[in-house]
């Protein structure tokens, strides 16, 4: 039986990979540009949307991330922060995301001379604002913040410490970001041990422009929970019948480490061809821990709806591959384990039953 679009809206999802600097609201942008002075390619939200997917469809994630100077540019006070994060909990939930785990860099939110701990506290408010208002509206949503640090910069210890300082608070996890070549993960070694000490989660971007360098680094030097992307881990394996894993490969499938996969995203940055093409296929038949997420919402013009329908176009999928998919987001998730179990099996399976029938 097909699957339409407006039942994939309803079913309960989980997400895992999305920026808040990535998908803010084109009319939020325009209006928040105007109150801070910031100029823009255009005024008209409409036009203003498709000029985001266009700039971030060039297939080079550096040219890619140059569109986050105007999402950044007007995320610089409180009530922009708040109002920012509570539209991101409500278009999430009205999509049927049930979990989601959002991340945001601290560090660039600065510049009208707010303290880290005041950036996060907006963001976080936001979100609770946002999850209480879907709750009423029939949509509840379960958010959680990432704080991520940039690995071009030198805060990470900075930004990891502020992390573990707001753990009770929303704060659920830490992450590194931004261009991989030339800025390995090893170079915030201090920050990833002190996170252990901490008995904090981390996930780090890798194996995304970069390959299999970045993913090991990642896993083997500094101990990352999950992998932002990890797609580039198909280059170890070996094509046939069956295909043969490299070692690296092999380990990250047998240790169930979760690949936050962005397809959109990733075709965007010349990391995959095409949807078609994408590595999630053969990933999720070897059944690696595989993930779908959006990544940025905004450059993709993407949602999590929206990626589990073009994968159900390519590949072929189903219910049961949907919710395969989510439950694998679920258990990977960094909040407490019987709070990860209390979704999957109060939210996820029976909504999922109901549609496989």
């Amino acid at each position: 039986m097909a699957i339409s679009y407006e039942d994939i809206v309803k079913a309960p999802k989980a997400l895992l990979h999305d920026h808040l600097d990535g998908g803010l609201r084109p009319a939020t942008i325009v209006e928040l540009a105007a109150e801070a002075g910031h100029e823009l390619p255009t005024t008209d939200p409409e036009a203003l949307g498709r000029w985001f997917a266009e700039a971030a469809n060039s297939g080079s994630l550096e040219r890619y991330l140059e569109t986050f100077a105007h999402t950044v540019a007007v995320m610089q006070t409180g009530p922009a922060l708040r109002r920012v994060a509570r539209e991101c909990a409500l278009d999430l939930a009205a999509d049927g995301v049930v979990y989601a785990e959002v991340r945001f860099a601290p560090e660039q939110h600065l510049e009208r001379n707010l303290t880290l701990d005041e950036v996060v506290d907006a963001v976080v408010t936001g979100f609770r604002e946002g999850s209480a208002l879907a709750a009423e509206a029939g949509t509840p949503i379960r958010v959680g913040t990432l704080l991520t640090a940039m690995r071009h910069a030198a805060r990470s210890q900075e930004i990891a410490e502020l992390a573990v300082r707001h753990r009770d608070t929303g704060v659920v996890g830490f992450d590194i970001a931004g261009a991989e070549a030339g800025f390995p993960p090893t170079r915030h070694l201090d920050a990833f041990e002190y996170l252990q000490r901490e008995n904090f989660h981390f996930t780090i971007h890798a194996g995304e422009a970069f390959g299999l360098p970045s993913i090991w680094q990642a896993i083997q030097w500094c101990g990352a929970d999950r992998l932002g992307h990890g797609v580039r881990i198909v280059d170890d394996i070996t094509p046939g019948n069956p295909p043969v894993l490299g070692r690296l490969a092999a380990y990250v499938r047998d240790k169930r480490i979760p690949l936050e996969l962005c397809p959109s995203s990733n075709v965007q940055t010349g990391a995959a061809a095409s949807i078609a093409d994408h590595p999630i296929g053969l990933l999720r038949d070897l059944r690696f821990r595989v993930t779908v997420n959006t990544d940025n919402r905004l450059m993709s013009g993407t949602s999590m709806s929206r990626e589990m329908a073009l994968l159900v176009d390519a590949f072929g999928y189903g219910w049961k591959e949907l919710q395969w998919f989510t439950i694998n987001a679920m258990k990977s998730a960094f909040i407490p384990f019987d709070e990860r179990l209390k979704i999957i099996d109060e939210v996820i399976k029976p909504a999922y039953a109901k549609l496989i029938g």
